[in-house]
């Protein structure tokens, strides 16, 4: 079965590829900047006409949360237009579509996980253009899955655990936000639930297609429960000053509370993503590791 993914470089692309080495009935394809840049009208949809898969993931998008305030129509040309074209694209050639969406497409209110049927309502420019992506992702290819993940981190690019391992050398303390509670999702696994997916259509199983779950790591942490256990597991003496997020102005407002509940997820294909806790010291002993060698 042959995969377009789109991206190359990237916390999932890098990660899916790592986690898809071995596996013989999947061959996956990367299709990344220059050839195919999503910020250029019609390249993703020639990258799909070139390839012919049998299966995309959309696993690239502009992630940059503050930027897009500063670029919304970057954004929306990457999150939304280039979404859409894919979506059509794929649906051209046939193949059905895995893609991968946000929880800053919720508000940020409640005290209960997040369900896919409740409201959405995007506080800022990245979440707003993750939406609008979302919908058209709904009506430009029905054979199509959309999860939604949150607070990605992973032992490649840049993301918040690399961001803490690196400010804990040089300092004392360590100022995080504690008033935002999500859901820490390792790339790794979230490969991995991307990847059986993958098998069970390639294996013929169209269960749950033209539906959106919810893929995250499971349990819940504020942003200052995060780093305080990154702390702890990377063996530094950094000390975690929580603090609420009006202490911490940034360009983009971000949910006060995004943590997803998986449920759907679970029921539908007996598949989970482990709790946040248990999947991250694998990632900082990596990375930690990685600084020593």
């Amino acid at each position: 079965m042959k995969v377009l993914v789109t991206g190359r470089d990237g916390q999932l692309a890098r990660s899916l590829a790592e986690r898809s080495a071995g596996l013989t009935d999947l061959d996956l394809v990367f299709a990344a900047r220059p050839g195919c840049d999503l910020a250029t009208k019609g390249s993703v949809a020639a990258a799909v006409r070139d390839t012919r898969p049998d299966l995309v993931i959309s696993a690239a998008a502009y992630t940059a949360v503050d930027k897009a305030e500063q670029e919304p129509e970057l954004a929306h040309r990457i999150n939304a237009e280039a979404a859409s074209e894919l979506a059509e694209a794929a649906a051209a050639v046939g193949a059905p579509l895995i893609h991968v969406s946000t929880d800053y497409v919720f508000g940020g209110t409640g005290a209960a996980p997040m369900r896919e049927d409740e409201p959405i309502a995007p506080l800022g420019v990245y979440g707003r253009t993750k939406a609008e992506g979302e919908r058209r992702v709904r009506e430009g290819q029905g054979d199509h899955l959309i999860l939604r993940t949150a607070w990605v981190y992973s032992p490649f690019g840049a993301n918040f655990v690399k961001t803490m391992l690196r400010l804990s050398r040089d300092r004392e303390e360590i100022a995080v936000v504690a008033d935002q509670v999500g859901s820490p999702t390792n790339a790794l696994d979230l490969a991995d639930v991307i990847l059986a997916l993958a098998e069970r259509r390639h294996a013929g199983d169209r269960t749950g297609w033209g539906q959106t779950f919810h893929a995250a790591g499971s349990g819940r942490a504020s942003w200052a429960d995060f780093a305080a256990e990154i702390m702890r597991l990377g063996g530094s003496a950094t000390r975690i000053r929580p603090i609420p997020t009006s202490d911490f102005p940034t360009p983009a407002q971000r949910p006060a509370w995004s943590v997803l509940d998986g449920g759907k997820l679970r029921d539908s294909f007996g598949l989970s993503l482990p709790d946040w806790r248990a999947s991250l010291p694998a990632v900082v002993e990596r990375l930690v590791s990685a600084e020593t060698d």
